[in-house]
């Protein structure tokens, strides 16, 4: 019996090592998949902003068509920002910023474009575009909190894979930190409205 008990002893350490690698690998691959799952609703929310802006840009177009000039610029900074889009298994902190860069364009060219609304009464009060900056104002709110979930999912996976002793086996499985969404540059600041 003596001469089996090392053997006996090296198999339930392999086994043990085996069950904590494979129960850490297992962890690790579902908070990273909550958290792409959770990129993938903030690119959603995104889109929908997106997708409202054409109607938006119409329904302002009917009774400001001399504001050619901040109609187009929405049109192109919509243009860019659903241009750059980044992969959920790709999600670089360079990438993020590039991302987070050409939605900043939009989100300026709408802030533009809204100021532009104040000097025509008559389309502040048509039903359709209050109907549209409604949504626009869910929109925006709904971008928010996707990107608060993200991070949230995001902060999860990051702190279990590089808490000890973790950390040596997220690099050994090949696991990596995550980008967080971050506030555009300057964002800490009150933005000034003029009219």
């Amino acid at each position: 019996m003596k001469k089996f008990l090392p053997w006996i002893v090296i198999g339930i350490l392999v086994i043990g090592l085996y069950s904590w690698g494979k129960g850490f690998n297992n962890t690790a691959v579902e908070y990273e998949a909550d958290a792409k799952t959770e990129w993938s609703k903030v690119e959603s929310a995104y889109q929908r902003r997106a997708d409202l802006i054409p109607n938006l840009v119409a329904t302002v177009k009917g009774y400001a068509a001399h504001e050619k000039e901040t109609l187009e610029g929405v049109i192109k900074a919509r243009s860019e920002a659903t241009k750059t889009t980044i992969d959920a298994g790709n999600l670089t902190p360079e990438k993020m910023a590039q991302f987070q860069q050409a939605q900043q364009g939009l989100t300026g060219a709408l802030s533009k474009l809204l100021v532009t609304v104040e000097r025509y009464p008559e389309l502040k009060a048509d039903q359709s575009f209050l109907e549209l900056q409604s949504q626009l104002e869910g929109t925006e709110n709904r971008i928010n909190v996707t990107r608060d979930r993200y991070n949230d999912a995001v902060n999860i996976y990051d702190k279990y894979t590089t808490k000890f002793p973790g950390k040596l086996l997220a690099s050994l499985f090949g696991f990596e930190e995550m980008a967080r969404f971050k506030s555009a540059p300057g964002s800490e600041n009150a933005p000034k409205v003029e009219f």
